[in-house]
């Protein structure tokens, strides 16, 4: 075969341009630091780089974003949940001292005054929020637990469940001694019936001061007969005879938001099942609780007669955040299972139990202040005394129900600390799960960053190398080239 000077020259050039095209990829590999440019460099190392980087991208997602975030709302939670059982230790406190401790007037106020304090914190630590969002409203994260001002525009129909385990027997007093109706010029006319107690079975709804004639309930007996009308006669707490309903019959007190049971009637309840309560309330204090977050309830805006009423449905509303692949867990707390409306009915029921007998004591002062007058007569004397010994009765009496009352509170801040207690304990159980996989997510975040340098990064003293030797290849052959083309036919013709 016969070799020209053109084709020792193109090949020259052509072995040239290969050594200066290896300089130039030992070059970028050195300068960029990446074993490739583009995919078709290494096709292999490219695949296995966008895997690394979608993995990676995913990592750093759950684990400098999801993670943090389900963090600091689990930990917002679990600081208002430790206010709140802080706030339910204090109360079973006053509740200790009320009961025990046989206080005096003095004391009496300043326990009530506490209480109802410590009521209006406890329902604030509802509205908790976390970014703007509330915490414990379920998947109405706009939407408060409890009313932050008094509202008379909202008309709620709720449908509530009741428990034959929440019937309770409570003391009331009858015959109370009206001191208004002493009539100096009339004696005859005063009623000489000493007070007396007397014992009930009630259920007792969530809310006062419900609307009445509203109340409809149903239940299903021991041997599953569906009742939906037994005998409700509405009557309000002024009644002397509120808490006497007759035979067969129970009272509603839409005041106090109770049902009283008949005796004949308390077996029934006792043993009956699904007991659902339906009944309208159009108007809410501050720090009442909402009841779309606890009962079957349709709202209407009564101030907006356009608007169509909105119907909620009580669920188990579960907020989830993906913290890694395939694996979703609960951050938030309802409110329903770490505050109930037991606890605030207690406390409203002690004060009205402090009142009452703060009302009794003041009636014995001013029939004190009566007798010191000197110009009544010895009948008005006699009368006066008789009234002072039925005071006396009726102070014995509401002294003894207030007691039960604070001892009512006892038990029901115990079994709130209990419920409180089971939702701390499930809200820790799931940080500490949290807590795992972030730890996890960051052993595994280093592991495929390795993998992507091992994958990706170039070895810096190997490229070195090989860029030296490419250098020296690169001017060998341009030395060879050199000499290859000082000559050719010509010189010799």
């Amino acid at each position: 075969m016969r070799i020209t000077n053109k084709m020792m020259t193109n090949n020259a050039l052509y072995n040239i341009n290969g050594n200066k095209n290896l300089m130039s990829a030992l070059e970028q590999q050195y300068s960029s630091g990446k074993k490739i440019t583009k995919p078709s460099d290494d096709p292999i190392v490219a695949v296995r780089a966008l895997k690394f980087r979608t993995n990676l991208s995913e990592l750093n997602q759950y684990y400098e974003k999801n993670i943090p975030d389900a963090l600091a709302w689990m930990d917002v939670t679990e600081s208002a949940l430790k206010t709140v059982n802080s706030i339910i230790t204090s109360m079973n406190t006053y509740c200790n001292q009320g009961a025990n401790d046989y206080p005096t007037a003095e004391d009496r106020d300043a326990i009530a005054t506490n209480l109802e304090q410590l009521k209006g914190q406890l329902y604030q630590e509802g509205n908790t929020n976390y970014a703007g969002r509330y915490v414990f409203s379920g998947y109405k994260t706009d939407t408060s637990l409890v009313f932050n001002e008094a509202t008379t525009n909202l008309k709620y129909e709720i449908t509530e469940p009741l428990s034959a385990d929440s019937i309770d027997r409570i003391s009331t007093i009858v015959n109370s001694v009206d001191l208004d109706k002493y009539d100096p010029t009339a004696l005859d006319t005063w009623d000489d019936t000493v007070p007396s107690k007397v014992e009930r079975y009630r259920l007792k709804l969530s809310y006062t001061d419900v609307s009445a004639e509203t109340i409809k309930l149903s239940y299903t007996t021991k041997d599953g007969t569906v009742v939906t009308d037994p005998v409700i006669n509405t009557i309000s707490v002024t009644d002397e005879m509120a808490y006497r309903p007759a035979a067969g019959t129970i009272n509603f007190i839409p005041e106090t938001g109770e049902l009283i049971l008949a005796d004949d009637l308390y077996e029934t309840f006792r043993t009956a099942t699904d007991i659902k309560a339906e009944y309208v309330k159009d108007s809410f204090d501050i720090n009442d609780l909402r009841p779309e977050h606890y009962f079957n309830c349709t709202v209407t805006d009564t101030a907006d007669p356009a608007a169509e009423p909105v119907t909620y449905t009580k669920s188990d509303q579960q907020i989830q955040y993906e913290v890694n692949f395939n694996q979703k867990l609960t951050i938030n707390t309802q409110g329903s299972d770490a505050f109930t409306t037991g606890i605030g009915r207690m406390i409203d029921e002690i004060i009205n139990a402090v009142n009452a007998v703060k009302a009794v004591e003041d009636n014995m002062a001013e029939v004190d202040k009566m007798l010191e007058d000197t110009t009544i007569t010895t009948d008005q004397r006699a009368k006066l005394e008789s009234i002072k010994e039925q005071l006396k009765s009726e102070f014995t009496l509401k002294t003894a129900m207030m007691t039960e009352a604070f001892q009512r509170g006892i038990t029901v801040t115990e079994q709130e600390q209990e419920t409180l207690n089971v939702a701390t304990a499930d809200l820790g159980g799931r940080y500490k799960r949290l807590q795992l996989t972030e730890s996890r997510l960051s052993d595994q975040q280093v592991d495929f960053e390795d993998l992507l340098s091992q994958n990706e990064d170039a070895d810096l003293v190997d490229t070195i190398i090989k860029y030296s030797a490419a250098e020296t290849v690169y001017n060998s052959s341009l030395s060879a080239a050199s000499k290859l083309v000082q000559t050719s036919l010509l010189d010799f013709l």
